[in-house]
């Protein structure tokens, strides 16, 4: 199985490790793009520090973040799984898994990045802030570079086993499942299921939305559940205690829809 997870703006203040080894990152498939992208990001915050905060769509108050790009060859790392706060991280809470959970989350996780493209739980980088959605000067859209190798890199990755997407929609564009490997990707969706004024409701709450996948993928993983596609993967989320809708694709080549309805917030 592999999960693809979206990364958070917030982050880990500063890490303890050592300095950033490119070529030390998992997928070294990447590793070229990775070269260019903070390149082209260290030089955009070597300059003028408005058009940095400008480019990277922030505000005055955060130059902080400009300042810590400028250091990302020296800056101490840490590992992935410590990296990467807010709501879906909190929920998983990585660093609370025991040592069973936690190997099976760095065979199967992996998280992308405008930055590094995608990366393991245990891959070491230090803090960062890039949005995928940023066009770097002379790079253009982050999507269409990280396209070029993660095509290469992660049909190989998924094999052929089951892939949970559950990646944001800034962050899908980097790679999108095709052929066989679509067949056996589920996207999922959470649902808040309420009764108003005698009717039965159904939103989306991007809130929740993320606190709950966190939740999913923690128990896939203390679990050890290895369901193998995405039908296999409702039977387990059920059986766990959810009430999860699976979807087939209405076409070959596109994913499943897993819809998980959630009833309180």
């Amino acid at each position: 199985m592999l999960v693809l997870l979206p990364p958070s703006e917030g982050k880990a203040s500063g890490g303890s490790g050592p300095a950033l080894d490119l070529a030390g990152l998992s997928l070294p498939g990447l590793t070229q793009a990775r070269e260019r992208v903070i390149d082209s990001l260290v030089t955009l915050c070597e300059g003028d520090e408005m058009k940095a905060l400008e480019v990277l769509g922030l505000g005055p108050k955060l130059r902080g973040e400009v300042l810590r790009n400028l250091e990302l060859r020296e800056a101490p790392t840490l590992p992935v799984a410590e990296l990467y706060t807010g709501v879906l991280y909190d929920a998983l809470a990585l660093g609370t898994l025991d040592k069973a959970a936690a190997r099976r989350a760095s065979r199967s996780m992996l998280v992308f990045s405008g930055l590094w493209g995608a990366l393991r739980p245990t891959d070491r980088v230090p803090p960062y802030r890039l949005s995928m959605g940023v066009r770097l000067p002379g790079l253009g859209a982050l999507p269409a570079l990280w396209r070029t190798a993660l095509d290469t890199a992660l049909p190989e990755l998924a094999g052929g086993g089951l892939v949970l997407d559950l990646r944001s929609s800034a962050y899908t564009p980097a790679w999108r499942p095709t052929g066989a490997v679509a067949g056996r990707t589920a996207t999922v969706r959470v649902l808040h299921e309420r009764e108003v004024d005698g009717v039965v409701r159904r939103t989306v709450v991007s809130h929740f939305n993320k606190a709950t996948k966190g939740r999913l993928t923690r128990q896939l993983l203390e679990d050890g559940a290895q369901p193998r596609t995405p039908a296999q993967l409702a039977d387990t989320w059920r059986d766990l205690g959810w009430t999860v809708e699976a979807q087939p694709p209405a076409k070959r080549g596109t994913p499943w829809a897993l819809d998980v309805v959630v009833s309180e917030i």
